[in-house]
Order: C-alpha cells, then sequence, then structure tokens
C-alpha cells in the first residue's frame, strides 16, 4: 500500500499570526502518526517558523520570498514533483482559483476556512460555532468544534484539568496573545493590568520576533509574578496551569476551550470577531475589542466572581472535546 503523502500550504507574515501554520502542524502530526508523510511548502517567514516548532518528520520544501499570496502556482509545482496524493490549504489570501491550480498536482485538498467562502474542493474544516453542511454547498464540510485542530497534548491533559477547575481559586493567569504580538499587544496589556496584579502569577507567551519582547524582559526582571515563554513547546502545561486567560481569538480559542480555561479574549482581527462574539454568547469567554475597554477592569471582575469562572470553565469545555485533529485525519486519509 502507497504511503499517503500531504502537503501544506499555510500562511504566516509579520501581519499574520502564526495560527495558521501551528493548526496545520496539529494536523501534519497526527497524519504522520498514522503513517502519512508531510511536508510544508513554506515561505521564508513560514520557514523561520517551521524550524522552530516542526518536528524533524516534516519536510520543509521552499517557496521563493516575494512570491504574492494568491499565485498557487508554486504549490502545484511542489505538489507534483514531492508526489503528493493531497494537500491542505489554510490561507486567506487564497480562493477557489488557487483551490483549482493546487488540484492539479494532487487528488484531494483540504481547506480550512473560517469565513463561509465559496470553495472549488473536497473538504472544507470550519471549527467555527454554529457552522452546518449548508455553509458550504457543494463540498463535504467537517464543520464544528468537534473538528478544531488542538494538539493531542491538550486532551492527554483534559481529565486532570477539568476536575481541578472545579475547585481551584485563580492564582495563575495566562496571557497569550500571538506569537508575532502584532503592534506589541502584548506589553499593552501587561502595563495595563500591572497596578491590579495583586500576588497573581503571570505567564507571558510570545514569539522570539515579537515586538514586546524587549519591553517584557526588563518588567520580568524587575517583578517575579512575570514569567515569559519564549517560543515555548509547552503550551499545552501552561494551559493546564492557568486559572484564568488573556488570550487572542484565533484557533488558540479551542486549545483553551478543551481544557475548561475561562477566558477574556482579545479579538486581533476582523476574522476572529464572529468566533469570539459566539463563545461569548455562551458564557465560554468574555470578548473584548483590542484598543476598546479597559483590560484592567474586566479581569478584575472576573478575578472577583469564582461563581462565573466557573460557570465559563465547564460551557468552555463542553464545547470542545480535543480530539478533533484525530477526526480530520481520519477523514482526509478515508478520501485517500
Amino acid at each position: 500500500m502507497t504511503t499517503p503523502r500531504i502537503l501544506f500550504f499555510a500562511d504566516f507574515g509579520p501581519t499574520v499570526g502564526g495560527g495558521h501554520v501551528m493548526r496545520c502542524l496539529t494536523l501534519a502530526q497526527v497524519l504522520i502518526g498514522q503513517g502519512a508523510e508531510c511536508a510544508f511548502a513554506a515561505t521564508p517567514d513560514a520557514m523561520r517558523l517551521l524550524d522552530t516548532f516542526a518536528p524533524a518528520a516534516v519536510e520543509r520544501l521552499p517557496i521563493p520570498e516575494g512570491t504574492p499570496a494568491r499565485q498557487a502556482t508554486p504549490v502545484a509545482d511542489l505538489a507534483r514533483t514531492w508526489g503528493a496524493q493531497a494537500a491542505v490549504l489554510d490561507h486567506y489570501g487564497a480562493g477557489p482559483a488557487e483551490e483549482v491550480m493546487i488540484r492539479t498536482g494532487v487528488h484531494r485538498l483540504l481547506v480550512l476556512d473560517d469565513l463561509r467562502r465559496g470553495h472549488l474542493c473536497d473538504l472544507v474544516l470550519d471549527p467555527n460555532l454554529d457552522r452546518v453542511a449548508a455553509d458550504y454547498p457543494g463540498v463535504e464540510s467537517l464543520a464544528g468544534p468537534a473538528y478544531a485542530l488542538v494538539r493531542p497534548e491538550f486532551a492527554a491533559l483534559r481529565a486532570q484539568t477539568l476536575a481541578r477547575r472545579a475547585t481551584a481559586t485563580p492564582h495563575r493567569l495566562l496571557i497569550a496573545l500571538g506569537l508575532t504580538d502584532v503592534g506589541g499587544i502584548t506589553a499593552r496589556v501587561v502595563k495595563a493590568i500591572l497596578p491590579g496584579l495583586g500576588d497573581l502569577q503571570v505567564d507571558i507567551v510570545l514569539g522570539h520576533g515579537a515586538p514586546s519582547l524587549s519591553t517584557l524582559a526588563l518588567l520580568a526582571a524587575h517583578d517575579t509574578r512575570l514569567t515569559l515563554h519564549v517560543d515555548t513547546r509547552e503550551m499545552a502545561a501552561l494551559t493546564a496551569a492557568a486559572d484564568l486567560a488573556i488570550g487572542a481569538g484565533g484557533s488558540s480559542v479551542w486549545e483553551r476551550s478543551s481544557l475548561g480555561l475561562p477566558t477574556l479574549t482579545l479579538i486581533l482581527a476582523d476574522n476572529q470577531r464572529e468566533a469570539a462574539r459566539a463563545l461569548a454568547a455562551r458564557g465560554a469567554a468574555e470578548a473584548l475589542e483590542a484598543g476598546e475597554g479597559d483590560v484592567a477592569v474586566r479581569l478584575a471582575a472576573l478575578l472577583a466572581d469564582p461563581l462565573r469562572l466557573a460557570a465559563m470553565s465547564a460551557a468552555a469545555s463542553a464545547l470542545c472535546d480535543g480530539q478533533g485533529a484525530a477526526r480530520v485525519a481520519g477523514r482526509l486519509l478515508a478520501i485517500l
């Protein structure tokens, strides 16, 4: 039997968070565990992220710097030369025309989407709340949080973490606003909450190129409550250890939901708004537009209301069990 070969193409750059690449890496690692071979067609920016987080089993196939986002020819060419049977596309700059081009190099195409766009592919994955098959007519869809791409280590910690949350009092805060820290948002948030922090311990996650890094390193050097985690591979453990989070509204919402972590979600991009507000409507998180409202006031209100934190944890954990990557991998391999 031929070993399935699956090529990924995910967007990443100075103004695009690392969520596209990271959720594709999650799926790639599960596929590799099920016997597939996986590679990424990667721009120089994405290559640097892969070099930090991707295991050796994930191959890297370079795309020349300066290639336009909507130029799919290099991806199709790489798919043919590498011998891919399937491709996974996670790129909001690509549409049906690019999907048709990539399909010339593979038998099957899975597209990740959050925006209910039209597609010319075999499978669409949209993990957002309230998604149904009718949102993607003419294409098989894997819709809803049951298919959210959460790394297996989160599911492994789920039972013990949810049991602890039932009785925990807040003493540890996780701040994770994206590896790229767009606009230096992380430092602004930390500075805003410092005066009312009390004895709360704070884990701050960001990438090595984050604009906030130098400012936060200086703050952490003089404040023992603050701990920086740069390019960490321990997100599952940090999420499990936290009692509350200030997090971005991208794909990481499902990691936090799978472990029932109450979250003040900052909306940092237009495509995050719908999901963040849907979570808030279900009592699974709070949503706040970046730059609007007082983060410190909202955080203080949550810390003062343990019953609400418990309710948020229960609502969040009920939405996502952390098994989505295995479900998506199984379906993609089945259609191959």
